[in-house]
């Protein structure tokens, strides 16, 4: 399984791959969220950043994360907001290649940790999560402003 930065000619795939990452989620996106999210990708001022893992048959996997600020601690910390592999491809390791790939990152950058929230329904991919991380006691709450 091999990593990479998404380049312009990954639009397809990766369209393909995040509309199977918001389909499985259950949650509505259209294409101006993706445009959206896509040109966070490919600017480097904004926080927003982009994997793909790519298989023998072309890409299979995205992962988006952030750097995010940790006053308690005074450090800074890496959140993995999405991480997706198509149907066909899981069990193949590209999300734990996806995985190690932030992680590096994050090592790279100094990072304290690596977070990331997922459903508690996921189970597949939580034995995946409780092989590589460890589940935190936190609980998850969202306020619409």
């Amino acid at each position: 399984m091999r990593v990479c930065r998404p380049t312009e000619t990954d639009r397809t795939d990766w369209d393909r791959l995040y509309a199977g990452y918001a389909e499985f989620y259950g949650v509505a996106q259209t294409p101006a969220m993706r445009d959206r999210v896509w040109g966070w990708v490919h600017d480097p001022s904004h926080e927003v950043e982009c994997f793909l893992a790519e298989g023998e048959g072309g890409l299979v996997g995205l992962a988006h994360f952030r750097t995010f600020a940790r006053p308690l601690s005074g450090t800074v910390g890496g959140f993995l907001d999405d991480l997706f592999v198509a149907e066909e491809a899981r069990g193949s390791g590209a999300a734990e290649a996806l995985i190690r790939a932030v992680a590096e990152a994050g090592r790279q950058r100094g990072w304290s940790v690596i977070r990331w929230i997922t459903a508690e329904d996921n189970a597949r991919a939580r034995r995946l999560y409780d092989r590589v991380a460890r589940q935190t006691p936190w609980i998850t709450y969202d306020l619409t402003p």
